[in-house]
């Protein structure tokens, strides 16, 4: 029985940080096991231009733990006003790596977010053009669509024609839930990825719901049934190169996770690589692992693999903290109610 994994280090294609006192509190949970991650745009208020991914990157660095090796690898966040020339001078500077899409709506802080997609063709079409990566939040927002059939819809009347209409552009379809979006990467060409997160390869809708509401396992796009559960982790323990990486991991204060209308999102950073050792070992797959959350990311970006590795291994369980301090807040680490039995060396 393995009990020993060594692995080049692993990079986090999705990360929320926020900013402040918050950002603070858990860019240390990152840093300490992730080399680089793709840092979300959806502050208040948004990074839109250039000069905001410079400060938000700045303040990043100087609230890096001392000694940390870790690269934040900037967005910007998709309005129908995006200047096609200011982003990009900042993608061919390196200041940013991608673009994010937000249908406006769609989750935390995307009231910014693009409407009418029409209005931002002229913005993709720079970015197919440059090789500038759009990272997508694949959920509509109509509120007659069914919050489970928000992404499958997206894939059909969003995605889809964005795609076609605009070829070359690199698209990742960010935290994909559904059989829908599994097969519909799987189904296309090497210019589509997605990321899967550590609570949709571990939980469905079920988990969330069942004997009362657990609001820390509340995030968008939601949970769903089992069967798709199913499908993404056939989908990341594939050996695919078009899946990787991307926790989601988005704190919020615990009294906003615990209110009557709570925050969404999952707190995962500080037990990411456990959860996933987990999963993996589970499903008998922990031969994927390395290729899943520290090659295939790369790849996809075009960017080298990290030289450094590190080593989870196997023995008593995780003890893992309730939660850290934020300034005058908390922030609950996500709780898997299971053992976990791996810890990074």
């Amino acid at each position: 029985m393995t009990q020993s994994l060594t692995i080049r280090r692993p990079d986090d294609w999705h990360l929320h940080l926020r900013d402040g006192a918050m950002l603070r509190a858990v860019l240390p949970e990152t840093a300490r096991h992730f080399a680089r991650a793709i840092i979300m745009p959806n502050l208040v208020p948004p990074v839109v231009t250039s000069a905001d991914a410079a400060a938000y990157r700045d303040r990043i660095m100087d609230a890096m733990p001392e000694g940390a090796d870790f690269t934040p690898l900037m967005t910007l966040y998709l309005t129908e006003d995006t200047d096609p020339d200011d982003l990009a001078a900042a993608h061919d500077s390196g200041l940013i790596t991608s673009v994010k899409l937000y249908p406006a709506g769609a989750t935390t802080n995307s009231a910014s977010g693009v409407k009418d997609f029409d209005k931002v063709r002229p913005v993709l079409e720079r970015m197919a053009e440059i090789g500038c990566p759009l990272c997508v939040h694949g959920e509509v927002t109509d509120r007659e669509i069914d919050i489970f059939d928000r992404e499958a819809v997206f894939i059909d009347r969003v995605l889809d024609p964005i795609r076609r209409t605009t070829p070359g552009l690199r698209v990742i379809m960010e935290h994909i839930t559904t059989r829908n979006g599994a097969d519909y990467v799987a189904s296309a060409p090497e210019d589509l990825g997605a990321t899967i997160t550590v609570q949709h390869l571990m939980f469905d809708r079920n988990d969330m719901l069942v004997g009362g509401m657990r609001p820390h396992y509340y995030c968008l796009p939601i949970l769903k049934r089992r069967e798709h559960r199913e499908a993404l982790l056939a989908a990341a323990t594939s050996g695919d190169p078009r899946y990787f990486l991307g926790t989601d991991s988005a704190p919020h204060p615990t009294h906003a996770k615990e209110a009557e209308c709570c925050a969404a999102g999952c707190f995962t950073a500080p037990i990411a690589l456990s959860c996933l050792a987990h999963v993996f070992e589970e499903a008998g797959a922990l031969d994927k692992l390395e290729g899943f959350a520290s090659l295939h990311g790369p790849a996809f970006y075009g960017l080298p693999v990290n030289d450094d590795t590190i080593t989870l291994s196997k023995g008593d369980a995780l003890e893992i903290p309730k939660t850290l301090p934020a300034g005058d807040h908390t922030v609950t680490v996500f709780d898997p109610g299971l053992p976990l039995n791996w810890r990074v060396a």
